[in-house]
């Protein structure tokens, strides 16, 4: 499944070699290796490769902030997931290993507690690094993770209105409407802010949205109301027999009639029109998250030497 992958080049990050065989935690040295540049890692989930405002797959989405991404710096459309589950594809692109590899299959796989996650390479190299948001690798956990100097998570999927983060081992309940997305945002915003200004950094920020059940910012419900999602003339030809006129197999309407399949996603007959409206009203929000980085960075003086990444973990088929 084609995944989300662009680059805004505000500079180059210097790519090095590593062997994890021969020396754990040892970056390759690189000669006439510039100024360590800064790096901030944005990923997002179940976010589908086309729900972009640029892309012009839904005509009325709107995704400014991802859109100068992609004019700005360089779009990988062709980027593709491994495996295409949370917990798999986030391990690797933690370790930049396949899953058969690292051993987390699923979503349920634990972490078999021997891998190394590249922020701990970021780490030896003098990086400050800090973590925010939704892990989600092999068990519910939220405790602090190796590789992070600064921690911010929740248990498992988390909840999109007033939740609970684990910071640094300390639990804390948020109220008052409070919205992850935003919260995530804010606290990401604050630690830039506090952080030890001669050393460079690492920020990774990983959205719960947009999984399901989509959720957006009060500020953004109803901004797409009433306008309609164009369906593939295949869309009710697994909710009858059409399928059998084709010679389709059955597999195909058990797999559509199922916790991801368009005619049961979730096990729930949705108004699917409504349900595409919310998912790209709960996208709003990290599309104003993505904007509020990019913000903070040219306000500090810091878009000069700073690489932002965003991703999707593993893409969404809608059925």
């Amino acid at each position: 499944m084609k995944y989300i992958a662009f680059l805004l080049f505000l500079n180059i990050l210097p790519l090095v070699g590593f062997s994890q065989k021969s020396n754990p935690l040892k970056l390759a040295s690189i000669k006439n290796n510039p100024a360590k540049r800064n790096v901030i890692f944005i990923l997002s989930d179940d976010h589908r490769n086309d729900f972009m405002g640029f892309t012009k797959r839904v005509p009325w989405l709107k995704t400014p902030n991802m859109d100068k991404m992609a004019k700005d710096g360089a779009y990988f459309k062709n980027a593709f997931v491994t495996t295409s589950l949370c917990s798999p594809s986030r391990a690797s692109i933690l370790t930049g290993q396949y899953s058969h590899v690292h051993t987390v299959v699923d979503n349920q796989a634990p972490d078999p507690e021997n891998l190394i996650f590249f922020p701990q390479y970021l780490q030896k190299a003098g990086y400050q690094t800090s973590f925010f948001g939704k892990w989600h690798m092999g068990d519910e956990s939220d405790r602090p993770r190796p590789g992070f100097d600064h921690w911010e998570s929740f248990k498992g999927q988390g909840v999109y209105w007033n939740p609970e983060l684990n910071i640094n081992g300390t639990e804390i309940q948020y109220g008052d409407s409070t919205y992850i997305t935003d919260l995530l945002t804010g606290h990401a915003i604050t630690w830039l802010e506090k952080r030890d200004k001669k050393k460079p950094f690492f920020l990774y920020l990983s959205h719960k949205a947009v999984h399901e059940p989509w959720q957006p910012a009060k500020r953004h419900r109803g901004m797409y109301k009433n306008l309609e999602y164009a369906l593939p003339s295949s869309f009710y030809q697994t909710s009858n027999n059409d399928y059998k006129n084709l010679n389709w197999p059955q597999w195909v309407k058990n797999q559509r009639f199922s916790w991801h399949g368009v005619d049961f996603m979730y096990h729930e007959h949705k108004d699917f029109q409504q349900y595409i409206r919310n998912y790209c009203e709960t996208l709003a929000g990290v599309d104003e998250s993505i904007g509020s980085v990019l913000e903070y960075l040219r306000a500090n003086g810091l878009d000069q030497n700073t690489l932002v990444i965003y991703m999707g973990d593993n893409g969404f088929s809608f059925g």
